[in-house]
């Protein structure tokens, strides 16, 4: 099962609106890929959300 912006994982509740959204969507992708453990995957997922919004921001 995909996660969305409705549900998502509980350690995301917390995040900026747009880094949830990018969590989400990295978490999506990476399960796909399966190369990272299901109880790491999320934490990564954040990590490079918010790595990417603080690209963004420049």
């Amino acid at each position: 099962m995909e996660w969305s912006l409705e549900n998502f994982p509980v350690g995301m509740n917390d995040l900026d609106p747009k880094v949830r959204g990018k969590a989400i969507e990295i978490a999506n992708q990476l399960k796909k890929e399966g190369r990272i453990k299901e109880s790491t995957l999320v934490v990564e997922a954040i990590q490079q959300a918010q790595e990417w919004f603080l690209n963004m921001e420049g």
